[in-house]
């Protein structure tokens, strides 16, 4: 059964935690960003989390009704820290760019906290602002309503998509990304002209962009298909 939550108002504790910190929402979800940083998944418990704030770790269910609640949290988090400071340029093809570099980078920027909270749907309000935010700049730019939700699934899967492929790789232990990261050198770049001869002759670009995220690359793949389907018959 799920636990009542406290209003805002009553969680405050009337004596500092053992830290000298005055427990909040905001100060958990950064706390657990850290944690996850820092011992991935794994480390991230009600029991640590509340030695961590120096409180009990049943303080943290007067903030959040489970730790899968603390994880919406954490993902409505990361939508904030996407948004935070965007203002439209006026260009919706810019405008798109910029968001969806944001929402990538953001979720780069807590590789272990991405890997849990990509996939997730948290209907709160970082995501939904991103949300109206993304769907404002496709109708401002004049795409119908169904080919502005069309675009946006894409857009935003897409930058959900790669955020939890390149994140799952950060969120490797250094050993086995740099073993990884040096397949490309040691195996496809070796690999002789008589029977793999598309790969010996790219090996060269496959060394220098396989090691490197392409979503940049997908990203502006996807904005020049949406605007020949604004624009059919103009160059994207």
């Amino acid at each position: 059964m799920a636990k009542r939550v406290v209003p805002e108002a009553a969680r405050r504790r009337r004596r500092p935690t053992k830290q000298g910190q005055v427990l909040t929402h905001q100060l958990i979800v950064e706390t657990a960003l850290r944690m996850l940083r820092e011992h991935g998944a794994a480390g991230l418990t009600a029991r640590r989390l509340g030695l961590a704030l120096g409180a009990d770790a049943s303080t943290v269910y007067r903030y959040f009704r489970g730790m899968d609640d603390l994880i919406l949290a954490i993902a409505d988090e990361l939508f904030g820290q996407a948004i935070a400071g965007w203002s439209s340029g006026g260009d919706w093809r810019a405008d798109l760019r910029e968001l969806g570099l944001r929402i990538h980078n953001a979720y780069l920027a807590h590789p272990q906290a991405a890997v849990l909270t990509a996939s997730r749907v948290t209907g709160r309000p970082n995501e939904v602002a991103t949300d109206e935010i993304i769907l404002g700049v496709l109708r401002g730019a004049g795409f119908p309503d169904g080919e502005a939700v069309r675009i946006y699934h894409a857009f935003i899967d897409q930058a959900l998509a790669f955020a939890i492929l390149d994140a799952a790789t950060l969120a490797l232990p250094p050993a086995a990304r740099e073993a990884d990261e040096e397949v490309w050198r040691n195996t496809y770049a070796r690999l002789p002209a008589a029977t793999h001869p598309n790969i010996a002759a790219t090996a060269p670009l496959l060394v220098a962009r396989m090691n490197d995220s392409a979503y940049p690359t997908a990203l502006d793949m996807l904005l020049s298909s949406a605007a020949a389907s604004r624009d059919p018959g103009r160059p994207a």
